[in-house]
């Protein structure tokens, strides 16, 4: 921990700077006119004052109150500047990562079809993140490296880092984008150099590879919007494990425990109310009867059938 504020990357210490400064003065600020209109209550009180006299026009006193706050809105400008710049500023040098935004999860891409769920860094290398959306807006926020920039569809940002702080550090979305964007979480992990090449070399290649057929229906129908692939609790039951898994559903008569087969993923898909998975809410996915084909209904319980992980 290099500080009490535990400066993660080499911009944290001008952030904090800035942050420090414009804290004081607003403190020292606040305590005076505090004290001041204290000061005011008591001393210019009915008791004290039976005669109130009214006054105008004071040159210096007009000169003190503006020139005093500029002065102080130029430093708070100053000290913010000289801790934006440098964000803005990406060495050449700068390990470059792709880091996707979708709901609700960051990607990582390192390139060559390695994709992790965690960004994963090497120690005091300078690292560009290149940000990208692909639903909605997000934004990508580190707080052990004052670092947060938002994430747009159809527009490239980009934020950049040194870690400068060995460990694990937490990822969050500070744009609200949807019902589980307090779980659209990661961490950040700083591992020495070699470390980092062993990490990278092992890595397995789960990007630029073709779709199966069946997952290539489901997202473009955004169905991964509401159901996800790793297991997670989303508006929907997760994919993960879908096929031939027993599961109790709620019906109009009531309920009943059902395995997942064929017949039951596409009438799934074409009346989806029939039958909802218990404790997941009725009401919320439409009949994709007149969008999706029975050919295409096929290729998704194929696509379940062998390509989802299975536990």
């Amino acid at each position: 921990m290099n500080t009490l504020f535990n400066e993660g990357s080499n911009l944290a210490g001008a952030v904090d700077r800035a942050f420090i400064f414009i804290f004081t003065i607003a403190i020292l600020f606040t305590v005076a006119i505090t004290a001041l209109m204290i000061y005011i209550l008591i001393h210019f009180s009915r008791k004290r004052n039976k005669h109130p006299q009214q006054f105008s026009g004071n040159t210096k006193l007009e000169i003190i109150w503006t020139v005093i706050p500029l002065i102080i809105v130029l430093a708070m400008f100053y000290f913010g500047w000289v801790g934006f710049a440098p964000m803005r500023q990406v060495p050449a040098d700068a390990m470059q990562v792709k880091v996707i935004g979708r709901m609700w999860r960051w990607e990582f891409d390192y390139g060559n079809g390695k994709i992790s769920n965690e960004l994963v860094v090497p120690y005091q290398r300078n690292v560009k993140l290149n940000l990208v959306s692909v639903d909605v807006n997000h934004s990508l926020f580190i707080p052990a490296f004052r670092v947060k920039e938002d994430v747009i569809p159809g527009y490239n940002n980009f934020l950049w880092f040194r870690p400068v702080m060995k460990g694990t550090f937490d990822i969050y979305c500070t744009e609200y984008c949807g019902l589980a964007h307090s779980g659209m979480l990661a961490k950040a992990i700083v591992l020495d150099s070699l470390d980092f090449k062993k990490w990278l070399a092992d890595l397995k290649v789960t990007g630029n590879l073709p779709d199966h057929p069946g997952l290539a229906i489901i997202k473009a129908n955004a169905c991964l919007t509401c159901h996800s692939l790793d297991g997670s609790k989303i508006i929907g039951p997760s994919f993960k494990g879908l096929y031939g898994r027993k599961s109790t559903v709620v019906t109009d008569a009531g309920e009943k425990e059902i395995e997942t087969t064929d017949d039951y993923i596409k009438r799934s898909i074409t009346d989806p109310n029939a039958e909802i998975v218990k404790g997941f809410n009725k009401g919320l996915m439409q009949s994709y009867k007149d969008k999706i084909s029975a050919e295409d209904l096929d290729k998704i319980v194929d696509y379940f059938k062998t390509a989802v992980e299975k536990k």
